[in-house]
């Protein structure tokens, strides 16, 4: 297991190709390995954006080679000789209307945590935002030599598609939604383990628009999913990291940018205290947990490409318990938020202190702040999280009783209204009877935004069934956000009236 990862995707310079020959060397041992350095430096030359390489602390571990085609010419049978000029350059039509694939590697090391989509994605953003008519590619199909005894070469890519043979190039590009339009002969004739044959694979831009200028585009979309978990009685750690993963993995799976948990969580693992019902020893015992949860959480966060709000777990520093939450990013950097005001109850039954930072995170999909439960109900937070331009605040809570929810719900639309962003609140449902104090639990998790014309008509994006194990998903229209704060029916940001009050952060 790969620790201390830091991901980051740029283009490939001329100075990368050592790193880049070391690594097109070790993969593609079968079929020649690098391209030469004069063939790398004029793809960077001719399409610099096309050519991709993600990596780790400067490290190069993975890449992703394109040109720019005429999409009627490669839509249609070709070789990938017919891609290459002279002196092995590739041939790249800077009026082409379609990228072509050429490479996509993935470091051997670093296989297992689904970078291979990083790429994908980033060239379909390549993609929309020159406003291109799609990607092609021919893909190899390595495992067919395995199978060319008792099949032909559209069986076999008929049992690819079925999930009855699983190849390691078609079947990666058939998930990342690319389509299989047909099959090419002789495309790569020194490539035995295919057998010459190749498929023609596809990927539309929807948004394509057929016209002369390029569209700058960004995302605009944000998708956050909400796991309303339920309390249960777990026999281990390793059961309660495997439900944490089962529900990473769905919420991954709708293509969510994060994955929101409740306020503890994890609670369940006290009943596996010795001393259960001493509830300082109790919530220490938990606190034992926290450090790997917070790794295998990141880990999960990488694997799955979602950016994890962990909700919230028991920290024990310096012989001081605080309450924190950690916002594990989908590459691999891991940022955390203590609970600021700390409840009658965690203050005296799990002498729980009080944080002292307060700050907005950068993800790639927004600025994001943190409020644990208690914390949403002061104002004061998260109007400072405002003043440093937050897009979304994401509170997990835990609740037991229904008054005790409305009151975090009620505080967070009114934290949504006030401040111009999203609100996503995340509780959990169950009963511990094993553990102390934990033994009811009343949850409905939401989505609230301000309330204006361009939302709902309640201000709600979205909420569970009360008190029920489930995932709720909501899209979060970030320039909708800017129009409300600029041209919206009221403007709460901008209409304050600094010359009669302000909000000053004291430095502790």
């Amino acid at each position: 297991m790969l620790e201390d990862l830091h991901l980051k995707i740029r283009n490939i310079t001329v100075e990368d190709y050592p790193q880049l020959k070391e690594l097109m060397d070790r993969v593609y041992d079968d079929i020649g390995g690098a391209w030469p350095l004069h063939t790398i430096e004029k793809l960077i030359k001719d399409f610099p954006e096309g050519q991709i390489c993600l990596i780790d602390h400067e490290q190069i571990v993975g890449v992703a080679l394109s040109s720019q085609v005429d999409y009627e010419r490669f839509s249609n049978p070709h070789t990938y000789d017919d891609l290459i000029g002279h002196r092995e350059t590739i041939l790249n039509n800077k009026k082409g209307d379609a990228i072509y694939g050429l490479d996509v590697l993935i470091s051997p090391d670093y296989r297992g945590y689904r970078l291979g989509r990083r790429l994908y994605e980033a060239r379909k953003e390549l993609c929309r935002q020159h406003n291109l008519r799609a990607i092609l590619a021919g893909g190899r199909i390595p495992s067919y030599y395995e199978h060319m005894d008792e099949m032909t070469p559209l069986e076999y890519l008929e049992a690819v598609k079925e999930r009855k043979i699983y190849d390691p190039i078609l079947s990666f590009q058939l998930s990342n939604d690319f389509q299989v339009t047909r099959l090419l002969k002789q495309y790569m004739p020194e490539d035995e383990k295919s057998q010459g044959y190749a498929t023609l694979l596809e990927w539309k831009n929807i948004f394509f628009a057929p016209e002369t200028t390029v569209i700058k585009s960004r995302k605009t979309l944000v998708r956050a999913g909400a796991i309303q978990w339920q309390m249960r009685e777990v026999e281990s750690v390793d059961e309660l990291l495997k439900q944490v993963e089962y529900f990473i993995d769905a919420v991954s799976d709708y293509k969510s940018d994060f994955a929101v948990f409740p306020e503890f969580f994890n609670a369940p693992l006290m009943g596996l205290s010795p001393d259960q019902s001493n509830q300082t020893e109790a919530v220490r015992f938990l606190a034992s947990f926290t450090e790997r949860f917070k790794t295998e959480m990141s880990q999960l966060a990488v694997s799955y490409n979602i950016n994890v709000i962990t909700g919230s777990m028991p920290l024990l520093e310096d012989e001081i318990m605080y309450n924190v939450s950690y916002l594990c990013r989908r590459d691999g950097t891991i940022e955390e938020q203590r609970k600021i005001h700390i409840t009658p109850h965690e203050r005296r039954d799990w002498i729980i202190e009080g944080g002292n930072e307060l700050k907005v995170f950068d993800t790639d999909a927004g600025r994001v702040g943190i409020l644990i439960c208690y914390d949403v109900e002061f104002p004061e937070l998260g109007r400072l999280l405002a003043d440093q331009d937050m897009d979304i605040l994401f509170v997990p809570f835990w609740t037991d009783t229904k008054n005790g929810y409305l009151r975090v719900r009620r505080c967070a639309q009114a934290r949504a209204i006030e401040n111009e962003c999203y609100v996503v609140i995340c509780g959990s449902c169950g009963n511990l009877p094993q553990v102390e104090n934990l033994d009811i639990q009343y949850a409905q998790s939401a989505v609230f935004s301000p309330s204006d014309f361009s939302y709902p008509h309640d201000a709600v994006m979205s909420e569970t069934t009360p008190n029920t194990e489930m995932i709720m998903f909501s899209d979060l229209d970030l320039d909708k956000l800017k129009l409300t704060r600029s041209e919206g029916s009221v403007n709460n940001l901008k209409d304050r009236r600094h010359d009669l009050y302000s909000l000053i952060r004291n430095k502790v």
